[in-house]
């Protein structure tokens, strides 16, 4: 866009504007058939040239997402036309977009997608879009809205552009390197303290918006009280390095209220803006100046895609290379000298000395006060539970997509935590074992109900408890899929696998399990899986009617499935609609509770001929080690097909546009309810379905 508006005369740029937002607002309109024409082209490719995979995920971005986006980056030279035509400064339109992406962001998390589901709010956002588009061509025939006199206006043209050209790309790039590399850093962090919710990561992200917004307000009025931008380039560093311990210790002092999540959220909003505003709005103020600085279209669009581009790459480098090698906290203090650095070297002379001793003691400050954050210490582990003493990290992984650790408490007892989050655990060897009970049976049920398992897939390992009485259950083949291989490394610390994954029958995949469903060619006997909770972000889509089409279409005539459903997270009506959502693929179902843990199974058959268990197959296949017997597991299923029926009325269906155990009620009710007090609502519900049927 830069390089078009070079060589033109333009007198209207709101009709630029308008052209650019009508366009984003129109694809919206069909992202969705994008979506679904990208899922058919993976599906395509990974069938028939698996090699060219990696080719074909980008021409999904692009297919998906190209014309969109492509429109978006082109508004910021035509913001600047505007800009210089109302005589304005850039960096007010700029921080007002910035802005408003924060505002849009939370209005999307909790209002839209909660009230009208993906479609609709993809709609609604597509119909802004277009409003502003009209709008904007509207206002493009009258007199420029900001016009001032001539004697008051702002000429930007002749601003001194007192950076230069060289240093000002320089530095545009150097910012938006850090913010990103930043971004992904503290996240990673931050995530331990608030779980990994979709709520959680619009606070974060809006909080960054917010600041980088904030810092485009500050620009002008830094600039007119003569501040130099190296020295606060130098003070962002600084900053950096300072915040980083508290950001390490975000999950000690985090804690949770049960009552008003509204007061929750807005706590942790402001509490994240309170902690990374300084250094982010610091940062902040750079590209907004150095735009104000420029007055072409050509020298503004340079400098916007040097910063983005730059962003590209120090999310990338942050995730797949830094994280992984150095860790969190040194992924920070690196990124907090790179920016210190460039404000040193960009600063007045008589103030590099002083920039150079306060960041020496600011480096001195977060080495001293580093936290011991995948050394000796794992997030989330001291406060899991009261009871628990932490002994000591055993081990912990850093990669693009989550923060891995297992820690042994005094006594024996392991747990696995991803992103702070006790995912998993396995009691010492001589520790009755209690809240894990489960697992096993994850395994065994489904395998006990089919008559004859050949083939089975165990997706989400976990510490391999479910992928190993499956294999005890001796079918002739066991696929584990996973979506960390981490996970996997991370398998000999749990003796309670029995080394399943060294078993000739097994096989591992690191994939998405949806994704894995849909690509893969082979059926299965049996599919079980224990995914992360269910209200955390992307599992909806391993608890939506979409998925459980796709589990379908990969069983074989007699195929049964197990998911997990984890009564002391869910609240009763989110459990009925998880249940109803799997009935309605799977009609023959059951309810089976662990009678130890208390933990729910569903298990569906695809044949519906041939009521769920009346037949425990499994009893009858020889001397199988399992730890409850056929009259056991019989007094534990709850709800046969018919009183599934009545207890799914209860709840609604759970679909991938609707999202329902992702946004709005279930993440509220989620906070609202302790553990104790949603298993109560559970049973309570189970046992008026079983004694009064449905309402």
């Amino acid at each position: 866009m830069g390089r078009m508006l070079k060589s033109r005369d333009v007198q209207r740029p709101l009709r630029i504007y308008a052209a650019l937002e009508f366009i984003i607002g129109v694809c919206g309109l069909f992202i969705g058939a994008a979506f679904q024409a990208v899922e058919v082209l993976d599906s395509w490719v990974y069938a028939s040239k698996p090699e060219v995979a990696a080719l074909a995920h980008v021409f999904g971005i692009v297919l998906s997402l190209g014309v969109p986006t492509i429109c978006m980056g082109a508004t910021l030279p035509v913001l600047g036309l505007i800009a210089r035509q109302n005589q304005t400064s850039i960096s007010l339109l700029y921080g007002l977009n910035t802005f408003g992406g924060a505002v849009g962001l939370l209005f999307a998390a909790f209002l839209w997608i909660p009230l009208l589901g993906i479609t609709g709010a993809g709609y609604l956002i597509s119909a802004l879009n277009i409003a502003c588009a009209v709008a904007a061509w509207i206002l493009s025939s009258r007199a420029p809205f900001f016009a001032r006199p001539a004697s008051q206006a702002l000429n930007l043209a002749s601003a001194q552009a007192e950076t230069p050209w060289g240093r000002a790309l320089a530095l545009a790039f150097v910012t938006g390197f850090a913010t990103f590399m930043l971004e992904v850093s503290w996240f990673r962090s931050m995530t331990a303290a608030f779980l990994s919710t979709t709520d959680a990561f619009a606070i974060m992200l809006a909080a960054v918006l917010v600041a980088l917004a904030l810092g485009a307000a500050f620009a002008p009025v830094f600039k007119r009280n003569k501040v130099s931008l190296g020295v606060l380039l130098g003070w962002a560093g600084i900053s950096i390095l300072l915040v980083t311990p508290i950001v390490e210790r975000f999950d000690l002092f985090m804690y949770y209220s049960t009552l008003y999540p509204a007061i929750l959220f807005t706590r942790w909003f402001f509490l994240t803006l309170y902690i990374i505003g300084t250094p982010v709005i610091l940062l902040g103020v750079a590209l907004p100046w150095l735009l104000d600085e420029q007055s072409t279209s050509r020298r503004w669009s340079i400098l916007y895609g040097a910063n983005t581009f730059a962003a590209i790459i120090g999310a990338v480098c942050a995730a797949w290379l830094f994280l992984p090698t150095i860790g969190f906290a040194k992924t920070s203090w690196l990124t907090g000298l790179i920016v210190v650095s460039a404000g040193i070297a960009m600063a007045p002379r008589e103030r590099r000395i002083v920039l150079s001793i306060v960041s020496a003691c600011a480096m001195l400050v977060a080495v001293v006060f580093e936290s011991g954050v995948g050394r000796t210490r794992a997030q989330g582990a001291s406060s899991f539970n009261e009871n628990y003493i932490v002994s000591k990290l055993l081990k912990a992984y850093d990669g693009p997509s989550a923060t891995i650790s297992v820690v042994e408490y005094e006594g024996g007892r392991r747990i696995l935590f991803i992103d702070g989050f006790s995912t998993t655990e396995q009691a010492a060897a001589d520790e009755a074992v209690v809240t894990e009970h489960y697992m096993p049976w994850m395994g065994h049920m489904p395998m006990l109900l089919h008559p004859d398992p050949k083939a089975a897939l165990v997706i989400c390992f976990g510490t391999g408890q479910t992928a190993n009485a499956v294999r005890k259950e001796n079918p002739e083949s066991l696929d584990i899929v996973d979506l960390n291989a981490n996970v996997l490394k991370l398998a000999d610390f749990f003796y309670a696998n029995e080394r399943v994954l060294e078993d000739p029958r097994v096989k591992t995949t690191i994939m998405d399990g949806r994704a894995y469903l849909r690509r893969t060619q082979k059926r299965y006997d049996v599919i079980t899986l224990e995914p992360m909770p269910p209200h955390f972000a992307g599992v909806n889509a391993l608890y939506s009617k979409e998925f459980y089409e796709f589990a379908r279409s990969k069983l074989t005539d007699d195929g049964v499935i197990a998911q997990w459903l984890p009564f002391h997270l869910v609240p009763a009506y989110f459990s009925a609609s998880i249940s109803r959502t799997f009935q309605e693929v799977f009609p023959n179902s059951i309810l089976w509770i662990d009678s130890i843990s208390g933990t729910g199974i569903l298990v569906g058959s695809k044949n519906n001929d041939r009521p769920l268990g009346e037949a425990l197959y499994g009893y009858q296949r020889g001397d199988i080690e399992r730890d409850l017997s056929e009259s056991e597991v019989r007094e534990s299923m709850i709800l046969n097909p018919e009183e599934m029926k009545r207890y799914g009325m209860q709840g609604a269906v759970i679909d991938d546009d609707n999202q329902l155990l992702t946004y709005g009620k279930a993440a509220v009710q989620f906070r609202e309810l302790k553990d104790g007090r949603r298993m109560e609502e559970n049973y309570e519900l189970l046992e008026k379905v079983k004694t009064k049927g449905a309402d």
